[in-house]
């Protein structure tokens, strides 16, 4: 079997659809039909089989799959190059992070300076599974990184802590933030999972106290947004807030009246793109912005 039938092999087995597979290895549909129909051939398995609307790979082919994209990224990294022209490379990195407004455009002016050509498409955080990294549907997974299991690669950036942020001219803002001033307003928070309690809540209980949590947003972003356009406080990383702040958004933030733990900020990859040269470029790159903007002296705190 050539290489070139086991990377369209993988690309069948991840995407589960000829037409999307296509999409990923540059081909026409009818193109990878055909591909498809020779690996049957040389198989001697089906690989995709119809299921309702859409086509699934029987027993051999699933088991089959993680020694294909075995198979596939160890040749991948012996075939590339171990340097890479930045001036002339050419790349859209997918990055998928909820502090993309906070992160974006530094990372992008960060990487150009090396590389102008250089792309990157953000995307929302979803679930926190390994399969969009495992799939390479992302090259990066960035923020507080949950269990993904041991095969995926995990950098630290930096340690955060969060602040309480809200509008200027807030009337929490009239008095000193107290546990229980600051418990009896409105509040907004930002989970990728929608969680609605976390260690504000449980410091809040153990001094007998309850918080009323009106919106959860999908990002930090969104809870900001909505703290500058209601009472509602917003939880979110001191860091965002500083740079909500640096941005000119009419808000202020203060710490917090109860003792939370602060947060490991990482960065997750897939170990295939270990020996990935432009990949590498992207991971230093991400770390040395995201250590300076952690470091940077903000506005001070109310």
């Amino acid at each position: 079997m050539e290489l070139g039938l086991l990377a369209a092999l993988d690309a069948l087995l991840t995407e589960g659809s000829v037409t999307r597979a296509a999409e990923r290895m540059n081909l026409s549909p009818p193109a990878m039909s055909r591909t498809l129909a020779r690996i049957r051939e040389a198989v001697g398995d089906p690989i995709l089989v119809r299921a309702g609307r859409g086509m699934v790979p029987p027993p051999r082919a699933e088991a089959m799959r993680e020694r294909v994209r075995s198979l596939v990224a160890e040749a991948q990294t012996l075939l590339r190059p171990d340097h890479v022209d930045l001036p002339a490379l050419e790349r859209r990195f997918t990055v998928r992070s909820g502090s993309a407004g906070f992160l974006a455009a530094p990372l992008l002016a960060g990487l150009r300076a090396r590389a102008p050509r250089v792309a990157l498409r953000f995307v929302g955080e979803g679930n926190e599974t390994v399969d969009a990294l495992r799939d390479n549907h992302i090259d990066l997974d960035i923020g507080v990184i949950g269990p993904m299991g041991p095969e995926v690669r995990v950098q630290t950036l930096y340690r955060e802590r969060f602040v309480g942020v809200v509008r200027l001219g807030h009337p929490l803002l009239a008095g000193p933030v107290t546990a229980e001033r600051f418990a009896a307003c409105g509040h907004a928070g930002a989970s990728r999972r929608g969680k609605e309690r976390g260690p504000v809540d449980e410091a809040l209980a153990a001094l007998g106290l309850e918080r009323r949590v009106d919106l959860v947003a999908p990002d930090v972003s969104t809870a900001l947004s909505a703290a500058v356009q209601s009472d509602l406080v917003a939880t979110v990383p001191r860091g965002a807030a500083r740079h909500a702040m640096a941005l000119g958004m009419p808000v202020t933030f203060f710490a917090l009246p109860v003792e939370t733990p602060s947060v490991a900020v990482a960065q997750a990859w897939h170990p295939r793109q270990d020996g990935d040269p432009a990949h590498r470029f992207l991971r230093e790159t991400v770390l040395a912005v995201a250590r300076r903007l952690s470091a940077e002296p903000g506005p001070p705190a109310a």
